[in-house]
């Protein structure tokens, strides 16, 4: 879990990126949705894992941290996924329990997260664990909309999209279970102690 505190930063070019990668979430799943447009729909969902690819780099590069990137970061992880998993369910792309089982994990984590600030903790530091697993969803998706259809290459694309989407979301499970973990240990300790 976190125990220090970024910059206090708004205007950085990482931030302006997540702010940029949240506002796609809507055309999306506009996309996805309405005139089922899955070029535009992959080309955007590119777009965005491009972007949270860069804005981390950007960050560590410029050294452009900050409190809000730290926020806005894995909320546009979370918006992108939480947006496809419920578009494809309405699509019957994935199953409704493969949502269930991912979004419980999220509730699961978000729930301790008031427990860890009431003690004086940081929200949890996001982990390469966590990381991998938003990139091998984030890479599932779009080549689950390409397996969609008859064609050779939607066959060839449908393997591919299954596993990225099984590894990712076992590993999604896997990091939440670790973020669980961690939160128990701070529960064991004096309420207070990270936050010196």
């Amino acid at each position: 879990m976190a125990t220090h505190e970024p910059a206090d930063r708004w205007l950085t070019i990482p931030n302006a990126l997540s702010v940029l990668r949240l506002l796609g979430v809507p055309l999306f799943l506009y996309l996805l949705l309405g005139p089922h447009a899955d070029g535009w729909a992959v080309v955007v969902l590119v777009a965005a894992g491009l972007s949270d690819w860069l804005d981390g780099k950007i960050a560590r590069w410029l050294d452009q941290m900050s409190r809000l990137g730290a926020l806005l970061d894995p909320a546009a992880d979370r918006l992108y996924i939480l947006a496809t998993l419920v578009a494809f369910v309405v699509r019957d792309i994935v199953p409704l329990w493969v949502v269930v089982v991912l979004v419980g994990r999220e509730v699961v984590v978000g729930a301790c997260l008031p427990v860890l600030r009431a003690r004086g903790y940081g929200p949890f530091e996001v982990s390469y664990l966590g990381k991998g697993a938003t990139f091998n969803l984030l890479y599932a998706f779009p080549i689950l909309l390409l397996a969609q259809g008859t064609s050779t290459a939607a066959q060839i694309a449908r393997p591919i999209a299954y596993a990225f989407m099984v590894w990712g979301g076992a590993l999604y499970l896997w990091s939440g279970a670790l973020y669980v973990y961690q939160f128990v240990l701070a529960l064991r300790r004096r309420p207070g102690v990270a936050a010196a």
